[in-house]
């Protein structure tokens, strides 16, 4: 079975802009094989400043091969249902920041899978954030 990613993006901003609306199936690198494996839907409380791992790519119940495409979706929920804009989290890998995930903001990127590269977060302040993430990859 197909994992199919979609989003749509309107905005009245810009004079012209008629919206944005894409779809993609999650492929194996280089196929049109689908993706076979995912690190299962998963939540993480966080309640500290500091880089925590969200998806360790050397532990054993992950094992992505190296140097093929995966995909990673990334979601601030905030906390208790408050999404507080004022609370951001930092998304790195290896703690080399991607960008800022602030409460309701998500994320979802292309990654390339190695042993060393994991996945981490950093939360700006000690209030506590709750992030959601999943992680889909060929199996190893």
């Amino acid at each position: 079975m197909a994992t199919i990613a979609t989003i749509s993006i309107s905005s009245d901003i810009a004079p012209g802009f008629g919206g944005i609306s894409e779809s993609m199936t999650l492929t194996q690198a280089g196929t049109v094989t689908d993706i076979d494996s995912t690190a299962g839907f998963q939540r993480r409380k966080l309640s500290a400043t500091g880089a925590v791992d969200l998806i360790t790519m050397a532990s054993e119940l992950i094992e992505p091969k190296d140097s093929v495409a995966a995909k990673i979706f990334i979601r601030n929920i905030g906390y208790k249902g408050v999404t507080d804009k004022s609370v951001g989290v930092t998304i790195g890998v290896n703690a080399e920041p991607i960008g800022l995930l602030y409460g309701g903001d998500w994320m979802m990127m292309p990654l390339t899978c190695i042993d060393a590269d994991d996945i981490t977060a950093n939360p700006a302040t000690d209030d506590t954030v709750v992030l959601e993430f999943v992680m889909f990859y060929e199996e190893a």
